[in-house]
């Protein structure tokens, strides 16, 4: 995980519950907004990776769900209501996709309005419809298959596409002078879709692929633990750049990398293993290694409040803050939403998302509660939230996003670099 060592860490569950209990009273609701939906509190479920090889990205997310939920219970709650989590489910990994269906069935029974996750591409690819034809709007923080992009009316998200990513990778790869490139990767959509951008940016700036490229058949299942014949593969193809695109098999490929003799600083990871590994491995072992994740680069008074707020709701210490300030702005986007439709129901905050985030333009607001305000003064608004990502486009997509460029250091830590900003087409 990117520790606190790090100090420019990205604005990238066994779940305490996050249910706040405060009393209120029943709010008034704009008479020119409110076409008969729900003024209950807004019940808001997560389908997240209580187990799976996603786990490492948990607690920022937890930190960020929590700060959301505190900074809108501050500011009077949304249509004057705490937010509620009716159910905290589990997404599992890819290896046993019966976990992420048995989640989605019970956040479907929990009567939220809005379902926050999937975290893995392919766990939310597996159950979006599902969730959809339920009338749950879903949205996530780190969805980043660019197949899921326009997947459905009720699905949206705060990562952008891979397509940003991938060519902020490839162009970095690229500016490094790297002429040929080799990928080592999953087989899973996250991974294939994510490897294809960067190969074809590679390409297109003239650097050749020479193992792993799309087509050659090369990807690994999700759950292989050994990899001898493909280390063996990346080191005779001469590769002056390795591209791992994988979550946590990344624990079993660097073991082998070493033991080959392979230069590791010659690596470039991606937001799904780009973590601290502090002393996991010897140190400097992945010192000089790059690595992408999307978001803006989390301020340092921003990680001081997750820090702080994950030691007192779940009685620990946050080392990453990867995805933290994705999640907090899908909570906070949906509050908005629903402070706009006067509703909390799926369906009129669903027809309010596109709005608070500035598609219409409209005053820019920081916070719920600069948001808030506005609404109540009757301003269009355009909420610019902690990952700085852009207004939602038609297929539910951040406009814009930042990527973060990461190098590791002789701790094994990744530290801030600099931020691309990349278009979404």
């Amino acid at each position: 995980m990117i520790t606190k060592r790090t100090a420019g860490a990205v604005a990238l569950i066994a779940s305490a519950a996050l249910v706040l209990s405060a009393c209120s009273s029943t709010p008034e609701t704009p008479a020119d907004e409110n076409d008969g939906g729900s003024t209950e509190a807004l019940k808001i479920a997560t389908l997240l990776p209580q187990t799976g090889s996603l786990g490492f990205l948990m607690p920022p997310v937890q930190a960020g769900i929590a700060q959301a939920q505190a900074d809108i219970e501050a500011a009077g709650g949304v249509l004057g209501q705490p937010i509620e989590i009716v159910a905290e489910a589990n997404e599992g990994d890819a290896t046993d996709l019966t976990v992420v269906e048995k989640g989605a069935d019970d956040v479907i029974a929990s009567g939220a309005s809005f379902v926050l996750g999937a975290m893995g591409s392919g766990r939310s690819a597996h159950v979006v419809d599902k969730i959809a034809e339920a009338g749950i709007l879903q949205g996530s923080p780190s969805n980043t298959d660019a197949g899921l992009s326009g997947v459905s009316p009720n699905y949206f998200r705060t990562a952008p596409p891979d397509t940003v990513q991938g060519d902020a990778l490839g162009s970095q790869i690229l500016d490094d002078g790297k002429t040929s490139v080799a990928f080592l990767t999953f087989n899973d959509p996250y991974g294939l879709g994510l490897r294809d951008v960067i190969q074809q940016t590679v390409e297109a700036g003239g650097a050749e692929v020479v193992y792993g490229g799309k087509g050659d058949g090369n990807e690994f299942p999700t759950e292989q633990t050994s990899f001898s014949s493909e280390i063996t593969a990346v080191k005779d193809s001469g590769a002056e750049a390795i591209v791992v695109v994988t979550y946590d098999q990344l624990k079993q490929i660097v073991p082998e990398a070493v033991n080959q003799g392979l230069d590791l600083s010659t690596f470039y990871l991606v937001d799904g293993n780009a973590n601290g590994y502090g002393e996991e491995f010897p140190e400097g072992t992945l010192a000089g290694a790059q690595g992408s994740i999307p978001g803006a680069q989390a301020n340092e008074e921003f990680q001081d409040q997750l820090e702080e707020i994950y030691e007192a709701e779940f009685d620990g210490e946050l080392e990453s803050f990867t995805y933290a300030p994705e999640a907090y702005d899908l909570v906070t986007i949906v509050a908005l939403a629903a402070e706009k439709a006067g509703a909390t129901d799926a369906d009129s905050i669903r027809e309010q998302l596109h709005a608070v985030t500035g598609a219409n333009g409209g005053t820019e607001v920081t916070s719920f509660e600069e948001g808030k305000a506005a609404i109540e003064a009757g301003d269009e608004i355009h909420y610019v939230g902690k990952a700085g990502t852009g207004p939602l486009n038609d297929n539910n997509d951040p406009s814009s996003a930042f990527i973060g460029i990461y190098q590791y250091d002789d701790d094994n830590n990744p530290v801030f670099q600099r931020a691309i900003e990349g278009a979404v087409e």
